[in-house]
């Protein structure tokens, strides 16, 4: 995995110092996180390199734009990549973990119109000799259930939660968050190319039960052959698009 910087049309990733670099799991969820009524707040939840944090940036007029990161290289690599973005005054890193992040914050009654998270989601029983990467691959750093859990402590009454999961969590996952009063309000599901199965599942929830806005994604319909689809919604960030 290249540990060189990702230029994007607006801002650089530098990523030499994370466990995980830039995926097209982040870029999806940044691109396609939805952005209503001008939201003033935005938090970013497993910030990695902040690259969503970033997208989000460029993509709103949100004076806060807040990502927490567990892990310390992550943290400080976000950090670095912030200051050096032309956002840099509206963006804001912090080294703990969700659950410490949510109960000080609800404390201080706190809340974000937009949540949004790339969370570690391997939950299969497998782990590579890579601490950090562990942690930022494996859903035990973050179960699901206290990403929910927390994220509807300090979310706005008309806030939006939006998540990138692999589409086989995506039935459990709604069940778990309608259990917190958290509705799925949009679905995109997202496969590689035409022939082949769904492979990840872009959600966005709220506090509100509304008519599901269910759509697809195609990302390729051969090597680098870019659906018009998929170059809409990456143009603005994408260098080759």
């Amino acid at each position: 995995m290249s540990k060189k910087p990702f230029q994007f049309k607006e801002f650089t990733i530098n990523q030499n110092k994370t466990a995980m670099k830039i995926g097209t799991d982040a870029v999806l969820l940044g691109a396609w996180c939805p952005l209503v009524d001008a939201p003033e707040s935005i938090l970013d939840v497993g910030t990695g390199t902040g690259v969503i944090a970033l997208m989000l940036a460029q993509r709103s007029e949100a004076f806060t734009i807040d990502a927490v990161e567990l892990d310390e290289n992550a943290y400080e690599q976000a950090v670095e990549n912030f200051e050096a973005s032309s956002w840099g005054d509206r963006l804001y890193g912090y080294h703990t973990s969700f659950q410490e992040f949510a109960k000080e914050l609800e404390e201080e009654q706190e809340t974000y119109d937009v949540i949004v998270s790339n969370p570690p989601f391997y939950t299969d029983n497998f782990e590579t000799a890579d601490k950090s990467r562990n942690k930022a691959r494996f859903e035990a750093s973050l179960p699901f259930e206290a990403l929910v859990k927390n994220s509807v402590k300090i979310l706005s009454n008309s806030g939006v939660f939006a998540i990138i999961l692999p589409f086989k969590e995506e039935v459990n996952f709604i069940r778990l968050a309608t259990s917190y009063q958290l509705f799925v309000n949009q679905i995109c599901r997202v496969k590689g190319t035409p022939e082949s199965a769904i492979k990840r599942s872009l959600l966005a929830f709220s506090f509100q039960e509304k008519e599901i806005k269910e759509t697809q994604l195609i990302i390729e319909t051969a090597r680098h052959q870019y659906t018009q689809e998929y170059r809409n919604l990456t143009k603005d960030f994408y260098l080759k698009m």
